[in-house]
Order: C-alpha cells, then sequence, then structure tokens
C-alpha cells in the first residue's frame, strides 16, 4: 500500500515488533512504522488505519497509525480482555479507553512496562541506566477510586473511547472500586459536561458534576474570551490517611487513583533517603501538593522543610495538613520560585530535594535551577518514563547521577508506570 493509496479504514497485517510509550505497539509497513493499538509484541494482526498518511509538511508523515481488528497469531501472552468491553472482538470505536494494556497476563503486562522504561532511559537518559523491575501493587482490578466520566450534547454517559472524545456508555467499569462502580451505573439526567466520582478514605462515594454551560460561562472557550468567570462554591474538603498522618484536600484536588499508591511512594521514597537526611540541613519538597513528601521528610528527622505547589487551595491544606511540623507552605509555581533565588542565598547543600513534577516532567531550567542549590540528594518521583529519562539526562549534566531507583505497577491493565529515583552528585 502506497501513500497515495493510504486512506481511514484501510486493512494492513502487520507483524508486531515491539510497544512504544503510550500503550501502541510498533509493527511496520513497507519501512513505515505503524503504531497500532490492542497488539502484543510477536503477534501478527490485522489492523485498521486509523490515521494515514498526514498532510504534506505535518511531522506525522513518517508514521501510521492503526487498530487491530482481528487477531491472526495470538502470543501466548494474550488473554481475555478484562474490561469485556474493550476486547478487541468489539468495533474500535466502541472500545472504551483507560485499559490499554488489559488484553495482556498481568506479568507480561510489568515486563513490557520495564521494556519502556529501558529504551527511555537509553534513548534519553544516555544509557548506562538499569531500569529496575516493575513491582506489583497487590491489587491489579478494582483499584479505580476516582474515575472521570463524560456527559455528550445527546445526554450519553461514559467514558470516552480509546484515542478519542467520543463517549462510549459501558454497562460496568471494572477497574473501578466497587462503589465508584455503583455510582457510575446510576447517572443518568446529567447535562452535558462531565462528572467525577471520587471514593476517599472513608469509602463515601461523591460526585462532582462540571456543565458544559460552567465550563463556557467561566471564560475557557476561546469563544467567550472575554466573559467574566464564574463564582465557585468551596468544594469539599475530604480526609486521606498515610503514615499513621491525615491529609485534607479538595473532594476534586489531586490524589492518586490506587488506594495503595500514596503508602507505597511515601514508603519508597523514605527507604531511598532512608539514613542521608540531615536534620539541621533545609529541604525542599517541590509540586508538594497537599503535603505527602513533606510529611515523609519529617518523619525521616528533617525539621526545615519547604513544600511549594501552585494551587492555593492545595497550598493552605498542605499547611493545615502539616500544621506540627516545622514546614513552610509556599503557593508558587516551582520554575518561579526556583528562579526567584526563595530558596535562600545559601542554596539547600547537604539537604534533600523531592521532586514530584506533573507528566511533562520538571524540565531542563527547573533541573539546573535544583542543581545550583547543591542539594545531597534528590529523590524524583516520576509518572511518565520519557519525562523521567529526559530530566535525568539533564542531571547528569549537572553532576547527578541515579544511584537507585524503584517502578511501582500502580494502574494495572493500562500502560502507566510510576518510578522513583535516587539522584547524587
Amino acid at each position: 500500500m502506497t501513500d497515495s493509496d493510504a486512506s481511514a479504514g484501510a486493512l494492513l497485517d502487520l507483524d508486531v515488533t515491539g510497544i512504544a510509550h503510550g500503550g501502541v505497539f510498533v509493527a511496520r509497513h513497507e519501512g513505515r512504522v505503524v503504531f497500532v493499538a490492542d497488539a502484543i509484541p510477536g503477534e501478527r494482526v490485522r489492523a485498521r488505519l486509523s490515521d494515514p498518511a498526514a498532510d504534506p509538511g505535518s511531522d506525522r508523515r513518517s508514521f501510521w497509525r492503526a487498530e487491530t481488528i482481528e487477531v491472526l497469531d495470538a502470543s501466548p501472552h494474550r488473554r481475555p480482555h478484562v474490561w469485556a468491553e474493550a476486547d478487541v472482538s468489539r468495533a474500535p470505536e466502541h472500545r472504551p479507553g483507560g485499559a490499554d494494556l488489559g488484553h495482556i497476563e498481568i506479568g507480561h503486562q510489568r515486563a513490557l512496562k520495564r521494556q519502556v522504561l529501558q529504551e527511555a532511559l537509553d534513548r534519553f537518559a544516555g544509557g548506562g541506566i538499569a531500569a529496575p523491575e516493575v513491582e506489583a501493587t497487590g491489587t491489579d482490578e478494582h483499584w479505580r477510586t476516582r474515575v472521570t466520566l463524560h456527559v455528550d450534547a445527546d445526554g450519553r454517559i461514559g467514558p470516552f473511547a480509546a484515542r478519542s472524545h467520543r463517549v462510549v456508555p459501558v454497562a460496568e467499569h471494572v477497574l473501578a472500586r466497587p462503589g465508584v462502580d455503583a455510582a457510575a451505573r446510576e447517572l443518568q439526567g446529567l447535562p452535558e459536561g462531565r462528572v467525577e466520582l471520587v471514593e476517599p478514605a472513608d469509602g463515601r462515594v461523591r460526585r462532582v458534576v462540571r456543565s458544559e454551560a460552567e465550563r463556557l460561562a467561566r471564560g475557557r472557550d476561546p469563544r467567550r474570551r472575554g466573559s467574566a468567570p464564574a463564582r465557585r462554591h468551596r468544594p469539599e474538603t475530604i480526609v486521606e490517611h498515610v503514615g499513621g498522618r491525615s491529609f485534607g484536600l479538595d473532594v476534586d484536588g489531586f490524589w492518586q487513583i490506587h488506594p495503595a499508591t500514596a503508602q507505597l511512594l511515601d514508603g519508597a521514597v523514605a527507604e531511598l533517603l532512608d539514613g542521608s537526611v540531615d536534620p539541621e540541613a533545609a529541604h525542599l519538597d517541590l509540586y508538594g501538593g497537599v503535603g505527602l513528601f513533606a510529611a515523609t521528610l519529617a518523619r525521616l528527622g528533617a525539621r526545615r522543610i519547604t513544600t511549594v505547589e501552585s494551587s492555593p487551595r492545595a497550598t493552605r491544606h498542605a499547611a493545615a495538613n502539616l500544621r506540627d511540623l516545622d514546614v513552610q507552605a509556599v503557593t508558587a509555581r516551582v520554575d518561579r520560585y526556583l528562579r526567584a533565588g526563595e530558596a535562600g542565598p545559601h542554596g539547600i547543600a547537604g539537604g534533600a530535594v523531592i521532586l514530584d513534577p506533573p507528566r511533562s516532567g520538571a524540565g531542563l531550567a527547573v533541573v539546573e535551577d535544583v542543581a545550583a542549590l547543591d542539594p545531597a540528594a534528590v529523590v524524583y518521583v516520576a509518572c511518565d518514563p520519557v519525562a523521567l529519562a529526559r530530566d535525568l539526562a539533564a542531571f547528569r549534566a549537572q553532576g547527578y547521577e541515579a544511584q537507585r531507583m524503584r517502578a511501582f505497577d500502580l494502574f494495572p491493565h493500562s500502560h502507566h508506570l510510576e518510578t522513583v529515583a535516587l539522584l547524587t552528585r
């Protein structure tokens, strides 16, 4: 099939050779890379082109995207999809997103995630760093404590179909906690927009509705750029528990969606830093949210801690959550805080920095400014292997090397992976 023959809906028989970052798999057709969904390395599949050759001048002309519609030669690691409604037997446009590895045996999922991490480290971090084995959480199904569903203009409620913004009604949410799944089944008569279902530690599911009309009124739509933001009611405060401490946060604020995640990450950070926290030094918790890792530092003996977070409400929660400790909670963007020299004229030599950036990573400027503070140790908590690898390369250029690393399968049946790395000079 030539470029001129390619069109959406065309069928290709493909030999799948690898996995790519983002939960898609790699094949080639006449020398062109094809990223194909719902496959497994080693399989031969029949796939339907969903993204043929792009317009001239686009940097996407070098690859195509496709979706598996039939497995011609199955991998021994293939299993019935954990979410039947996302199985390859259904038309791609009717498969809900969020479980892009759910057709693969769970142990092999972790092997593939380690492969993605290793390839990211080799390609972007400069090589010479071995990816750790991916550790299990102990709960592979019914783990989502937070689910976002969407409501379209016709009133249909459900997740988006994979790799689209089309609402797909489903009969069940197999990755969700039972209470969240039950609450999702009861939803009806909602306005166009989205609804978040949240089950905090008390087990009672909350429902947060965000209508499309509200979004437009708040002036986020470019068609309503000049509109004034609507007054927003203060959200409910919920409580989570980690390490014997309670953490208050907004019901729609950030918290990990697997019930074991926060405890596992707290323990991993503590284990990597154990014995190396100087009580007399200053310490930083960057992208600190409601204070989870600042509390970890305090438990390890740190006495002077600053947690930096751009969300004012999260910062207020952090101050309240840590009010019994010597913690300063600062509302600021991390890059601006560091660039302004707010950490002090002498940096934090001898102290530790914990970085828990968003999926895009910390970035070169933040890495350089952190290194300029001369911390004795940096612990980087990453939810994206490529962003982690790029930031590790930047740290290596500043003289910091990854000494230890742990990886966790905190989101089973999805491509997501959490990695915690300890860096020292």
